[in-house]
This record gives structure tokens, C-alpha cells and sequence, in this order.
């Protein structure tokens, strides 16, 4: 009778909890897990190439690559072929993560607290929240804009530091060098790449 009480027991949990993950994820609390998901590989007694590695799958689970790039590409994606396109997406991703990582792993175990919502459409909502200060650097208010059109699955589309916006300041370097270059899309890729190379 027990073990019929406890397999029932289990099954009933087990069907609890795969139900409760395909509840909807809160912005505000997918940002603060993912926030503590980051403090914890930065404060631990990682070395910093495995930090580096580490961030980079916390980035691949937790923000929309490919629409930053594709925002970040602008008004230029419309002039590229198919093969273009899809060459710029492999040598961004491989930017961005470069990018993403090698900068949070200078840090050490920051804190970030979340303070507050604001759900702007069906698809976005802005989170609010403050890198601590501490002896070496001041307070920083920092947004996140939060993609949520799968409320199971939200993803960062952009991070909004002190009133700049990450996204648009890329979308516009971004357009300088291809502009710089008479409109040629390889110089962009070829600036991408020596990033990613470094």
C-alpha cells in the first residue's frame, strides 16, 4: 500500500511540476534569474575562460540573437541575398557572444536588483532595475527590453544603460561601416570577424 501511495505520489508531483514549466515566465523574473544565473558563474571560482564559456551559453538561453542582428542590420538587410544574410547571422552571432562575454567577465559577482514592470505591448515589456553600486563604480540603472511575443520563452532584445540603448547604438556603428565602405556589406563581416578572431 505504501509503495502504491508513493509511486502515486510521484507521478502526481512529476505531472505538477512538467505543467508548471510551460506556465508563462514573468519579464521581471526571467530577468532576475538570469541576472543570478550570471552572478553566480562570475562570483564563483570559475577561471575567467570558463566564465567566458559559461556566459556564453547563459546568452544563447536568454536573449534573441538573431533579432538583435537583424534590428542591428537595419535598413541594409533588405539588399542582401539570401546567402548574405545568412553568412551575417553566423559571423554576429559569433560577435555578440564574443562581445557579451568578454565584457560581463571582467566583472566580479555584481549585484543587480530588480525593482519594477511595465508592460508596453503583447510583445515587449521594459524591466527596471539597478547594478549596485560599490567602491570601484557607481549605481547604474539599466533596462531591459524584454521580448515576450512566447510568453514561455521571453528573450532580451535590448539593454538600456543610464537612457542608451545597446541595441540602437550597434544598429548605428553598424551603419557607419557599411556607409564608410560605399555600401559594401564585407566590410562589415570583415569587421565582425577580426572582433570574433581577437
Amino acid at each position: 500500500m505504501l509503495r502504491k501511495l508513493s509511486i502515486t505520489f510521484i507521478f502526481i508531483l512529476s505531472n505538477f511540476l512538467i505543467n508548471n514549466i510551460s506556465f508563462s515566465l514573468e519579464p521581471d523574473i526571467f530577468v532576475q534569474s538570469t541576472v543570478n544565473r550570471a552572478a553566480d558563474t562570475l562570483g564563483g571560482s570559475l577561471s575567467k575562460a570558463e566564465r567566458i564559456e559559461e556566459l556564453k551559453k547563459i546568452a544563447k538561453d536568454t536573449v534573441d540573437i538573431y533579432g538583435i542582428g537583424m534590428y542591428s542590420l537595419g535598413s541594409n538587410r533588405k539588399s542582401l541575398s539570401d546567402d548574405q544574410l545568412k553568412t551575417y547571422n553566423s559571423v554576429f552571432e559569433n560577435y555578440f557572444l564574443k562581445s557579451f562575454s568578454s565584457r560581463l567577465a571582467e566583472y566580479s559577482n555584481p549585484i543587480i536588483e530588480v525593482n519594477s514592470k511595465e508592460k508596453i505591448n503583447e510583445n515587449y515589456t521594459i524591466v527596471s532595475s539597478t547594478l549596485v553600486a560599490t567602491e570601484k563604480r557607481p549605481e547604474v540603472k539599466i533596462e531591459w527590453r524584454i521580448y515576450t511575443k512566447n510568453p514561455d520563452k521571453p528573450l532580451i532584445r535590448d539593454l538600456i544603460i543610464e537612457g542608451l540603448s545597446l541595441a540602437r547604438t550597434q544598429k548605428e556603428e553598424f551603419n557607419s561601416i557599411i556607409q564608410g565602405a560605399n555600401g559594401d556589406i564585407n566590410a562589415l563581416f570583415n569587421n565582425l570577424k577580426n572582433f570574433s578572431n581577437k
